[in-house]
């Protein structure tokens, strides 16, 4: 992480106020939250319509804090403790980030996309850590303040970064990439997530694409070659860049030539090794991102046959095609973390092909930000569920009830649930529920139907 003098930071950043007093009291890494200090940590107040940050500089101080930011127009900065007077915090934490960032003999690889980038983020760190000390976006540190931190958290001597990238509006990758300038990027996908703020899926993949603005000489981008979108849009680039695709076609550079599943993983095999893999984490589109991060392993030097030994013992973070254990012995696929038509048609497929279960049920929540065709979206989620291959359907949420219509197109009546309130679907569920029965959660964040998933624990 970031250590500094107090007087090298002034020399890092723009500072107001007369450091001279503190010039060599030392920081050690950066904080935005006065309960999560660590001894010697630079605390970084923010103000906002409802909260001040500025409120617990000294709070922070006196918990061990080693110096804070104070933004200029803030009155009565406590001067007689080590503060360090900015224009804005969140610009100095940003520039801050960036002349750190360009110190560090560090190489980094970008992620972004609509669906899949910290499944992705998590694969590409493993493999890359085959051969180097490799650090990553923890949780979901991937705007534009979450990234300076993540960058500012990086050792001296990290070899590689493997930094998650997100978005909800255009302009706001390109300020990231600029920042983190990767040697390599992957943009996992384009889907519907963001339709409100950016009104097409053109629109969206214009502003994923912002991620090559930071790319440096000589980087690759890898991308899923089966999205038209960014295919069409790659041409239009003003400067060259080296590209890999991977997708599920063989007209991609990566492509798989066959996958099989079972609940502990998924075996696998593609055209570009004879090996075969096991990742164990469930579902085809986790070997799309597996194949995104293999790409961007073996740009760095890592062989193919090698990254089995990546693959084992990885672990996604939280909520993402999580394979949990109800009490009834029924399997639970915890996928509540965010969703997007791409993403749930990508979790049902999943759990449609899924052998050795005679009970197959979706617990299926409300998709936001989709737009003003976001009933449409969700009637045609339902419309799409075959009833060959799931069992039941239960729905939550104001949009939800419109999968559920949707999903009466083919299932009985009596197999479709629609629900606004969370107890009398877990009431309902758990008479359904035994050790033959998996089930799927997911949901947008918004909906928090990892409720669901605790309540059937």
């Amino acid at each position: 992480m970031i250590k500094r003098t107090l007087r090298e930071i002034s020399e890092m950043i723009k500072v107001e106020n007369d450091v001279s007093a503190f010039k060599d009291s030392a920081i050690s890494g950066v904080s935005i939250d006065s309960r999560k200090l660590n001894l010697g940590n630079l605390f970084i107040p923010f103000k906002g319509e409802n909260s001040d940050g500025h409120r617990f500089v000294e709070e922070a101080i006196k918990k061990g804090a080693a110096a804070a930011f104070w933004q200029k127009d803030v009155p009565n900065p406590p001067l007689h403790l080590p503060i360090l007077v900015v224009e804005d915090p969140l610009i100095a934490l940003q520039e801050l980030a960036r002349k750190y960032r360009n110190e560090l003999d560090v190489k980094v690889v970008g992620i972004t996309g609509s669906n899949g980038k910290t499944t992705t983020k998590d694969i590409t760190a493993n493999l890359l850590s085959l051969k180097y000390k490799v650090q990553k976006t923890e949780g979901n540190f991937n705007n534009e303040i979450g990234l300076p931190l993540t960058i500012l958290g990086l050792e001296k001597d990290t070899e590689m970064a493997v930094l998650e990238m997100g978005m909800s509006s255009k302009g706001e990758i390109d300020f990231l990439t600029r920042l983190a300038r990767p040697e390599a990027a992957i943009i996992t996908n384009i889907g519907e997530s963001h339709l409100l703020d950016l009104g097409s899926r053109e629109g969206i993949a214009e502003a994923k694409l912002e991620i090559v603005n930071g790319l440096q000489e000589n980087g690759l981008l890898a991308y899923y070659g089966d999205e038209p979108l960014l295919t069409q849009q790659l041409k239009n680039l003003e400067r060259s860049i080296d590209t890999k695709t991977f997708g599920r076609t063989i007209k991609n550079d990566l492509y798989p030539v066959e996958i099989e599943q079972n609940d502990t993983g998924s075996s696998f095999v593609i055209n570009a090794s004879e090996s075969t893999f096991f990742l164990p984490v469930l579902g085809t589109h986790n070997v799309l991102n597996a194949m995104a991060a293999m790409a961007v392993a073996n740009f760095f030097g890592i062989p193919y046959e090698k990254m089995n030994d990546g693959f084992t013992g990885l672990k996604l973070t939280n909520m993402r095609t999580e394979l949990l254990q109800g009490k009834m012995g029924e399997k639970i696929i915890n996928d509540a973390y965010n969703a997007s038509p791409t993403s749930m048609y990508a979790a049902i497929e999943l759990i449609a092909h899924l052998p050795g279960y005679k009970n197959k049920v979706l617990v299926l929540g409300d998709m936001l930000e989709l737009g003003p065709e976001e009933e449409e979206f969700h009637r045609k989620m339902g419309e799409s569920i075959d009833s060959n291959k799931i069992d039941y359907v239960f729905t939550f949420g104001n949009l939800g009830k419109h999968i559920a219509e949707g999903a009466k197109i083919s299932l009985p009546a009596n197999r479709v649930f629609a629900y606004t309130e969370k107890q009398p679907l877990i009431d309902e569920l758990k008479k359904l529920v035994n050790e033959d029965t998996i089930i799927l959660v997911k949901a947008s964040r918004g909906m928090m139907l990892e409720e669901v998933v605790s309540a059937l624990q």
